[in-house]
């Protein structure tokens, strides 16, 4: 495209704003400061206080239906929906909208996608699921979000269901293992259900653990890639096994390892459950956990707000360790709709949760942006050849059940391996190759410059300037052009002598290579 002047243009007009310690920072933030309403802000608040730490302002409601959007369904608003929310004067508006997000069905399809990076839903090497499986596998799982499964039911299917891999979803849990010896195993099951690495145990701690998982076995039936997994039925001594809590335990013959391990787990006086998980939910609301990493929870790693975490603790195991409980009151708290910009510059800041953290799109939610802007699909490859390998092109990143399938776009954007299950894995962080395909790519000029939804803006505008202009930003940007903007696309207008469809794939391509939008905010 090669219009540099022009986004140059609207990035002056875009910068044109107070410093971030004034009262409003207009179009971001709204009226009225950041203020206490449920026990979140409480804890969050005293540790600010405690550090004199000003939190910041509150978000504006077009920077909130942006952001609870892509954080909760991984999807850009619809136009029609930003104008309605914007005119909506109820004042619990932004309540309504979360318990509606709920429902929509990206919110399975988003934090299925979630969920199989934590357990390693992926057909190909190393994990070597074979497509059959990893269908089965995904199918549970956003079933499960879908059917908003109580956590503790959630975890104990996964850990103890016996069956086909093909047949019994759940099992993938041990067959998505890199290994199937008792210490692999133990190793994911830490990881997934406790945020701990057991490679960083001593060795009898780790002993006691594995010897939980010492009876399962993997057994091939005469369907190819096929497998059985289940306890070992030969005859045997009882296990001696150690819980991580250094409580012995005898398991009978008869008895499934696997069961009293999940009963232990489970145990509502057990913090290590409860723990892992709300400190999961914030990190994937937050970008960071309360303790950071959010899996590698340990005695040397302390929550940077303890209050804060048993607070959320006791709020699942109260709710029955329902989920959603969990997003609902985070969602709803004024530290989650902070605006992101910090009121200091205090570096502990961000660790204390002082302003909502500004962070890149993943990489699935960013490509379903821009085809949901365009109008078009994406091209996916897999190196197997084997049924459930074809991906339509109306399917969305997010819903791509295997880590296996991929695209130029998906690998340069830091989508995860699934490897290991560590959420390291997904790399977020921008990269010059990444702005150089951004600013120069053929692919994304072509995806502007095709896109049925920017003809269909356009004539909806009746050749009114002001109205594709809005309508526009409204598209990419969840909001309506200020004053500075307004006047800078109308200069370009008129000087560049470019037809109106030309302006508005150079005002849409300006759009997509700012940080609002390729980043939360």
């Amino acid at each position: 495209m090669g219009h540099v002047a022009f986004i140059l243009a609207l990035v002056a007009a875009t910068s044109n704003t107070p410093a971030a310690d004034s009262a409003i920072v207009r179009p971001f933030e709204s009226e009225g400061r950041f203020s206490s309403a449920d026990s979140i802000d409480t804890l969050t608040l005293a540790k600010l206080h405690k550090k004199s730490i000003e939190p910041a302002n509150r978000c504006s409601d077009e920077v909130f239906i942006r952001r609870v959007h892509l954080d909760v369904i991984g999807t850009l608003p619809d136009p029609a929906a930003v104008r309605s929310f914007l005119n909506d004067a109820n004042p619990d508006k932004r309540s309504v909208l979360i318990e509606t997000l709920f429902e929509r069905p990206e919110f399975a399809e988003y934090w299925a996608m979630k969920w199989c990076d934590v357990l390693r839903v992926k057909a190909e090497y190393p994990i070597n699921l074979w497509p059959n499986a990893v269908q089965a596998y995904h199918h549970w799982i956003r079933d499960a979000i879908r059917k908003n499964l109580p956590y503790d039911q959630f975890a104990r299917e996964l850990l103890t269901s016996s069956g086909s891999n093909f047949r019994v979803g759940q099992v993938n849990f041990y067959r998505a293992v890199q290994g199937h010896e008792p210490s692999a195993i133990a190793r994911a099951v830490a990881l997934t259900f406790m945020g701990e690495r057991i490679d960083q145990w001593p060795k009898a701690r780790r002993a006691g653990m594995e010897a939980f998982f010492s009876k399962v076995v993997f057994k091939h039936t005469g369907e190819w890639k096929e497998e059985i997994v289940c306890l070992d039925p030969a005859p045997g001594d009882p296990v001696k096994a150690v819980f991580p809590d250094g409580t012995k335990v005898k398991v009978q013959p008869g008895d499934d390892p696997r069961a009293v391990f999940t009963d232990w787990l489970l145990t509502k006086d057990n913090p290590s459950f409860a723990r892992n998980i709300v400190n999961r939910i914030w990190a994937w609301l937050f970008g960071r956990g309360i303790i950071h990493e959010p899996d590698d929870i340990r005695s040397g790693n302390p929550p940077a707000n303890p209050e804060l975490l048993s607070y959320l603790e006791k709020e699942l195991v109260s709710a029955n360790y329902d989920l959603r409980h969990i997003y609902r009151i985070i969602l709803n708290s004024g530290v989650y709709q902070q605006s992101s910009i910090p009121r200091g510059n205090r570096p502990e800041a961000e660790a204390l949760f002082a302003s909502y953290p500004v962070r890149r799109l993943e990489a699935e939610v960013l490509i379903d942006a821009l085809n949901w802007i365009a109008g078009t699909g994406e091209a996916y490859e897999s190196a197997i050849p084997e049924p459930f390998t074809f991906i339509p092109d109306h399917q969305r990143n997010i819903a791509l059940a295997d880590g296996s399938t991929t695209s130029q776009f998906l690998d340069m954007f830091g989508r995860p391996s699934r490897d290991s299950g560590l959420l390291s894995e997904r790399n977020n962080q921008p990269s010059d190759a990444q702005r150089l395909y951004m600013l120069n790519s053929s692919a994304v000029q072509r995806k502007i410059e095709r896109s049925w939804r920017m003809r269909d803006l356009l004539a909806a505008s009746k050749g009114q300037p002001a109205e594709a202009i809005r309508a526009i930003y409204v598209t990419i940007l969840s909001r309506n052009p200020t004053d500075d903007e307004l006047a800078a696309v109308n200069q370009y207008l008129q000087s560049s002598k470019l037809r109106p469809d030309q302006v508005a794939a150079d005002l849409a391509w300006s759009l997509i290579n700012t940080k609002e939008f390729l980043y939360r905010h």
